[in-house]
């Protein structure tokens, strides 16, 4: 046990922050959500009610949505792109270990490494597929979610329910996709400036401390 928690330390720690912010977060927007309905004369709502309420999935998915796109961005423009000090770039003009290509002889190579082929093709570009597909998946569930909450809260006000072909373009949609994804991008502009000429012993995302503001890479 002693030995799992020290090898996996780091994902373990903040999947439990994961799971506490998540409950947080599924509180409080229960306890505000019923606020509201207070407010428009509506009776409250149990907790199980709201977990599948609209409120509850827009609010979940819009966060995952922005996160999932910045990651797979970061993923696939640091594989071209440059950025002169800064840890979180490959150096240039350099070779890097992580653009050879990779070796089926190598000790401890991945089943898909040596199966090659298609497998291989596929696998090479695994990690950015993967983090496109899971953006897509809370894309369409923020979608589902943003919709469902409009409509429940047009039914309360005795509106008819909007279709979702006109809701797609509707601006509540795109402002609430817009206004995380702005904040994603400002903080990967903010760790690749600040690790030019910032420092923290000790972490993988800096450059050692005496590293010159020009060195580029960890």
């Amino acid at each position: 046990m002693k030995k799992l928690l020290r090898n996996n330390s780091l994902s373990i720690v903040f999947f439990l922050l994961f799971i506490v912010a998540w409950v947080a977060q599924a509180c409080s927007g229960f306890a505000s959500h019923n606020d509201d309905r207070m407010q428009d004369e509506q009776p409250p709502i149990t907790f199980s009610a709201y977990l599948q309420s609209g409120h509850f999935i827009q609010a979940t998915f819009e966060n995952w949505e922005s996160e999932f796109l910045q990651m797979a961005l970061f993923v696939v423009l640091t594989i071209s792109l440059r950025q002169k000090g800064s840890s979180e770039s490959k150096k240039i003009g350099e070779p890097e270990e992580v653009d050879r290509q990779p070796s089926p002889g190598r000790k401890g190579a991945p089943w898909a490494v040596r199966k090659g082929g298609w497998v291989l093709f596929l696998y090479k570009r695994s990690l950015s597929l993967s983090l496109f597909f899971l953006f897509m998946i809370s894309f369409v569930l923020h979608f589902y979610g943003s919709f469902k909450d409009e409509n429940e809260q047009l039914t309360n006000k005795g509106l008819p329910p909007e279709p979702v072909s006109s809701y797609i373009a509707d601006n509540r949609f795109w402002f609430e996709s817009f206004q995380n994804w702005q904040s994603e991008f400002l903080s990967v502009f903010a760790i690749v400036v600040l690790s030019i000429y910032l420092r923290e012993k000790g972490s993988p995302q800096s450059k050692p401390i005496d590293a010159s503001n020009d060195e580029t890479g960890e």
